[in-house]
């Protein structure tokens, strides 16, 4: 049965009001990727679906629950306009240079036109490629359904990220440590380039096709970049200040990635590949979210002095079209002033503080250290802090802290910095920058327990408090609180 599908359908020609498809990426040549199809899979079925996302593309929603949708979105069918593709790309993986990777499970279909301007389609754990090493190029369900909640999850934060569509399954088994189940999610982005793709061109000394990219990146998503006197540089810089951005969000939110290789940021500041990641629980600046990292290069801290360096590899990387190291150096100079300012001012809505006043550093910095010496859950201490006035006992707040002495001189002082601030806007501040809900890896792993059951309820509610993280949701308060015992046993790595 399984040898039957190792060729796909023919293709469907998807009348209206269908997706219509195209492929951008194509056309900068076979130089750039394989053209392949997905290796389809054996009775795929519905896991989670994002009928957010499916309206913000102009997909309608009954195209998103057919038939046709199930086997296009798994890889066993294809579809007229689309030409499925793996890219080819580099990248440095742990501080070390890898060499050539690419997509090695990730096949893109090809490109729609939404409301919102392209959106590039691409499924992941669609089977073998080129890239794929010595990988089978599958997804599981384990690792499919993380990282599809925790797109949606990031996006209704309002952090830059790509998206999800979808994750469909089959019952086709796959080993990773032990042998699971396989699943393919669909995801969307304006582009999947990265800083790898650069890398890749520039290290092979293939500097025609570096030109190539650079400006299909350039006149695609930084068209002002065009009019400066030296583009690249200016690409450069404008990279280099999403990405402070990025970080800044992920700081603010205590958000870890647990993988941040070259290959794995995104040209265009977004949050890409969501494999060990983890948001806090207690609060540890330390904190490895990734069982692979040995040696703590990812952990939460260290994470926007390693964008830094990925910042760094991607002007080495554009140094022959740049042609001036002190002009490349220069372009990376925006980042070591956009983080800090971006995150200030990220803590600053955190804490409600509606102006800016000359103590505001100091304060976010004692606030920080305060969680940290009590290990404090960072998510519920945002969420408790919004009802705090100077006024109040802050038992709510207070009962979080074994140091009670440090946290009432905390609170004295923060208390003071509310008295030029007025508190309705405060509060409304608060609660639109602090959320009570984020995806905890014991919600997701509940969550695909009961799935691999395919009891897939805790997916659909989690994915429906994730999209509006800030909401109340009455009935739901479980989902946002501490986490269980159990779940500081929970192991997540680079397989994750």
């Amino acid at each position: 049965m399984i040898a039957a599908l190792d060729t796909p359908s023919a293709p469907l020609d998807l009348a209206e009001p269908g997706p219509k498809w195209g492929n951008s990426f194509a056309r900068l040549g076979p130089g750039f990727y394989t053209e392949l199809q997905p290796t389809p899979l054996p009775s795929p079925y519905w896991v989670g679906r994002s009928q957010a996302l499916a309206r913000e593309l102009g997909l309608e929603d009954h195209w998103l629950e057919s038939a046709e949708a199930l086997e296009v979105l798994t890889g066993n069918r294809s579809t007229a306009g689309s030409r499925p593709l793996a890219s080819v790309y580099s990248g440095h993986q742990f501080g070390v240079w890898a060499g050539q990777l690419g997509d090695g499970r990730a096949i893109l279909l090809g490109d729609l036109q939404t409301p919102a301007g392209p959106q590039e389609i691409q499924i992941k754990g669609a089977g073998r490629t080129p890239y794929s090493r010595m990988g089978d190029g599958r997804a599981v369900l384990r690792s499919s359904i993380r990282e599809f909640l925790a797109s949606e999850a990031m996006h209704g934060l309002g952090i830059p990220t790509t998206r999800a569509l979808c994750v469909t399954g089959s019952d086709a088994p796959v080993r990773r440590e032990e042998i699971e189940t396989a699943a393919v999610v669909t995801r969307t982005s304006p582009s999947f380039i990265r800083f790898g793709h650069f890398e890749h061109f520039s290290y092979s000394n293939q500097h025609d096709r570096l030109k190539t990219l650079a400006d299909y990146v350039i006149d695609g998503f930084y068209p002002a970049c065009r009019e400066a006197k030296q583009p690249y540089a200016a690409l450069l810089e404008a990279v280099s200040e999403r990405t402070a951005h990025l970080m800044a969000a992920w700081q603010a939110i205590g958000f870890c990635h647990g993988v941040m290789n070259t290959d794995n940021m995104s040209i265009l500041g977004l949050t890409i590949d969501y494999g060990p990641f983890q948001f806090l629980d207690a609060f540890d600046p330390g904190h490895i979210c990734n069982h692979s990292d040995t040696q703590g290069r990812y952990a939460y801290n260290k994470q926007p002095n390693i964008a830094y360096w990925n910042l760094f590899c991607l002007g080495q990387a554009l140094l022959p079209l740049i042609e001036d190291q002190e002009q490349a150096l220069a372009a990376l100079e925006s980042y070591k002033t956009v983080f800090p300012q971006a995150l200030e001012a990220r803590m600053r809505d955190k804490l409600g503080l509606t102006d800016t006043q000359a103590g505001d550093r100091e304060l976010i910095e004692s606030t920080f250290k305060l969680l940290a010496s009590n290990k404090v859950d960072y998510t519920i201490f945002w969420r408790r802090l919004c009802g705090f006035t100077p006024q109040s006992g802050h038992e709510s707040v207070r009962d979080l802290f074994f140091d009670r002495e440090s946290f009432n001189a905390w609170a004295l002082q923060y208390s003071e910095r509310l008295a030029s601030v007025d508190q309705g806007l405060r509060a409304d501040l608060m609660l639109k920058n602090n959320p009570k809900f984020v995806l905890r890896n014991h919600l997701g792993e509940e969550a695909i327990r009961a799935a691999k059951l395919k009891d897939f309820s805790g997916v659909n509610t989690l994915l429906s408090l994730l999209q509006a993280p800030f909401d109340e949701h009455p009935g739901h308060d479980s989902f946002a609180g501490f986490p269980p015992d159990w779940a500081s046993s929970i192991e997540i790595s680079c397989s994750s």
